[in-house]
């Protein structure tokens, strides 16, 4: 279904109007935030399905990236800005919770505790509902991370059995880095570890999956409580190889990056990094679902019973980013109108395992290219509908929820 998005600069109320057309999003806009090549007043249309509804609640964000919700029901948004946001329902009047600088990607919660993950390690602080503002001194480090340029985002998640999770990429293509213990600890980057916080006065990071390149997002399949993550294919085989994976992730398992790749058919040797691979290619857990190459997936959310609607409940959405490459050869030099282009799918699960992806949210990028919004953390809300930021285009927070009858 067309839902049609105005986004004009002389316009001055946030709205969302649903009617038999769609949906129409006015928003006031500086002059700097109106999306590339679109002029002061630009329309676009968001394909969504029938019988939603999807509202833009604000653009006063700054670079805005993973979202999550506080168990009290506040969302809190990771930044590229060094800022971490609070947002109280109705989820329309962001505040800064926390003026960190650096890299403040994302942010969890425990009992008692709100956790910050920047690239340089996991941050830990007193969280109460309706807490004030986060002053620095109060935030101590719980485990530090490697550093360094290149994939540098850091996501940090709370597992179904209390545990903490985070996930880090490889800095580049083929770089020889792996989450191994014969790895130096700067160099033990590619997958998801996991917090041992028993048997030590100190936490210990360990290996929980590994060979990944760039897995920004993760969760659990409700049904299975079996971890899942998006997963970031390299650049220099071009523009449809090899697939963006959206992997299921196993203690201990192994997926090849940088050393081995997939073709679209098989696992096959990536030359371009001659050092022996630390695990065999007859180790490699191949992906169970793929996105076309160069999408750059990012947040991963699975949607419990009761949100969205039944026939979407087990079913992960994941947010694509769209590719900064273009065809024929995966350069940024080429026709912008033959990017991937960003969107939100779904992954379909039946039985505990994934059959399929399908898109659910479109129409984030016009026929020239251009671009109004690029999906980057998505999340369901404690009210069971689908939130999610864009960071480039429009710095917003979107909901998509369905249609009251």
């Amino acid at each position: 279904m067309k839902r049609y998005v105005h986004l004009g600069y002389w316009l001055a109320l946030a709205i969302a109007l649903v009617a038999g057309s769609g949906f129409l999003v006015h928003r006031a806009m500086e002059r700097d935030e109106v999306p590339p090549g679109t002029g002061e007043h630009a329309t676009f249309q968001a394909h969504i399905p029938p019988g939603y509804r999807l509202e833009m609640l604000t653009q006063a964000l700054q670079s805005p990236r993973m979202i999550t919700f506080a168990p009290d029901g506040d969302l809190f948004i990771g930044s590229r800005a060094g800022r971490v946001y609070r947002l109280r329902p109705p989820y329309r009047e962001p505040e800064v919770f926390a003026e960190l600088g650096g890299y403040p990607h994302s942010v969890a919660f425990r009992p008692g505790e709100i956790l910050i993950a920047k690239t340089e390690g996991i941050y830990v602080a007193p969280y109460t509902p309706g807490r004030p503002a986060l002053r620095r001194d109060e935030l101590h480090l719980l485990a530090a991370l490697p550093g360094g340029r290149g994939h540098n985002s850091r996501t940090v998640r709370v597992g179904p059995d209390g545990r903490v999770y985070v996930s880090l990429g490889i800095s580049s293509n083929c770089s020889n880095q792996y989450l191994g213990e014969e790895y130096p600890f700067a160099e033990r980057r590619g997958g998801v570890l996991v917090l041992g916080e028993s048997g030590g006065p100190e936490p210990v990071l360990r290996p929980f999956a590994s060979g990944l390149r760039n897995p920004v997002g993760f969760d659990w399949q409700p049904g299975t409580g079996v971890l899942y993550a998006s997963n970031n294919g390299p650049d220099h085989w071009g523009f449809d190889l090899p697939p963006e994976y959206f992997s299921k992730l196993l203690p201990g398992s192994f997926h090849g990056m940088p050393w081995f790749q997939l073709d679209g058919k098989s696992i096959r040797r990536d030359e371009c990094i001659r050092t022996p691979p630390p695990r065999p290619a007859s180790e490699v857990q191949r992906p169970v679902a793929t996105f076309p190459a160069r999408n750059a997936p990012m947040a991963v959310a699975f949607v419990p019973e009761g949100a969205l609607e039944p026939s979407l409940e087990g079913d992960a959405i994941v947010a694509l980013h769209g590719s900064w490459a273009t065809r024929p050869n995966g350069q940024a030099s080429g026709d912008p109108a033959s990017r991937r282009e960003p969107k939100l799918v779904r992954v379909h699960f039946e039985d505990g395992e994934a059959r399929g992806v399908e898109d659910l949210v479109t129409g984030f990028q016009a026929k020239d290219g251009s671009r109004w919004a690029r999906p980057v953390g998505v999340a369901i809300g404690p009210d069971g509908a689908l939130y999610f930021t864009s960071d480039s285009g429009a710095n917003a927070l979107f909901r998509l929820r369905r249609d009251a009858y």
